[in-house]
């Protein structure tokens, strides 16, 4: 028996929800797309793939793809945190996602940041997808305690209504503008020598993992399978209709208004262009609508596909990490063979704002090879850490990882 045909031979443990696990491990393979793209595509480092005055079709859809992958493993992680609040007390959930919310956020600073960087300094503080996380589920910690119906309107309030605050800005490298930056307006900030990049604004997604969370009671073990479908597809096809309805009008729930473009293709990317940073309603909508067909038309999908993507999706903090640090050493071997060298991907600020890397790089054919090759690269070691995780069961420190 080779080593795929043992792997295979190995049962999916019985409590897990197998779609949730396809899904997540969908969107954490697409995520590695958008960081290849980061480390490896030539124009990555001139202009933004979403720039319509620069971009082709191709790498502008390479990019929005991507989209999909932050708002929808924070819609999850809600979930999960519902799941598990099934086999714990509140007292007990609270806890443990106060704790992980925490750990979170210092294990991005720690181990991301110089995942991100190779700089042993750590002269850059990064406040960007586990720190997001981490805040939703400190926040969520507090919210269990609220009836689901309550939890939902919140949930409801911060995602359809932050966009209100879309005109409001704070200049300067003050306490204020990074305090307002935290909440809801991304920016850059430099004080002592130390650098500050807030990328994720709060306030969405802790309302996009309410509302997660509060999807959780869809399933409950005594939830009726065939309602649950149905309502994931009703959600889902709700939400796309409702994005097409807003985006339409071109009034509200998008700080930048969609626009006639030098053809109709470029015009239908100009509709899809959405805001990520914060995370607009519509581009909620666009997303996590998606998200819910998903689910609903997965529910009872099995095969070899959904075995070996779900993995990924039983160990996304393992692959995450994983997947950071091999991207970030195999451009760094490959940058020691060119004019660059090695030395210049040791850096001190995000990627997306050094212009140093301008001229290196590879075509987007190049790219998506580089991808598949590093997601099936990683699948085994995947695979054996989602297996020990199952075996030790006991093991609490396991839940954090």
């Amino acid at each position: 028996m080779n080593y795929l045909s043992y792997m295979n031979t190995i049962a999916i443990p019985k409590n897990r929800i197998t779609s949730i696990d396809f899904l997540r491990g969908t969107i954490m393979i697409i995520m590695a797309l958008d960081h290849v793209r980061d480390y490896f595509h030539y124009p990555a480092f001139f202009y933004d793939p979403t720039d319509l005055s620069k971009t082709s079709t191709a790498i502008f859809f390479t990019r929005w793809i991507t989209h999909f992958c932050a708002p929808i493993f924070t819609f999850l992680a809600g979930t999960s945190a519902f799941l598990i609040g099934q086999k714990k007390s509140k007292g007990d959930l609270a806890q443990f996602l106060l704790l992980r919310g925490v750990w979170l956020i210092l294990f991005e600073q720690v181990v991301m940041n110089f995942g991100w960087h190779f700089d042993i300094t750590l002269s850059t503080v990064i406040l960007i997808v586990l720190w997001g996380l981490g805040v939703g589920m400190i926040v969520l910690a507090g919210l269990i305690y609220l009836p689901t119906k309550f939890i939902l309107l919140i949930g409801l309030i911060l995602v359809g209504a932050h966009n209100l605050l879309d005109h409001i800005h704070v200049q300067g490298n003050t306490l204020q503008a990074f305090g307002w930056a935290i909440v809801h307006d991304p920016n850059f900030f430099s004080w002592h020598g130390e650098n500050i990049f807030v990328g994720y604004p709060i306030i969405s997604l802790v309302g996009i993992m309410a509302l997660g969370y509060c999807l959780g009671e869809w399933y409950k073990k005594d939830f009726d399978p065939e309602r649950r479908r149905k309502l994931l597809l009703y959600t889902g096809f709700g939400a796309i209709f409702l994005f097409i309805i807003i985006r339409f009008i071109n009034v509200y729930g998008d700080p930048h208004p969609w626009s006639v473009q030098k053809s109709s293709m470029f015009t239908f990317l100009s509709f899809l262009n959405t805001t990520k940073y914060p995370v607009s309603l519509l581009y909620t909508l666009m997303t996590l609508g998606p998200a819910l067909l998903f689910l609903g038309f997965t529910e009872n999908s099995t095969g070899k596909i959904v075995d070996v993507v779900s993995v990924y999706g039983r160990v996304p903090l393992f692959y995450y990490v994983l997947h950071v640090y091999v991207l970030h050493l195999l451009t760094m071997i490959i940058s020691g063979f060119t004019p660059f060298g090695w030395r210049m991907w040791i850096v001190n600020q995000p990627l997306w704002f050094d212009h140093d890397f301008q001229g290196y790089g590879f075509s987007l054919p190049i790219v998506y090879l580089i991808w598949i090759s590093v997601v099936v690269a990683l699948y085994p070691l995947c695979k054996w850490y989602d297996q020990y995780k199952q075996r030790n069961k006991q093991k609490w420190w396991l839940s954090y990882l």
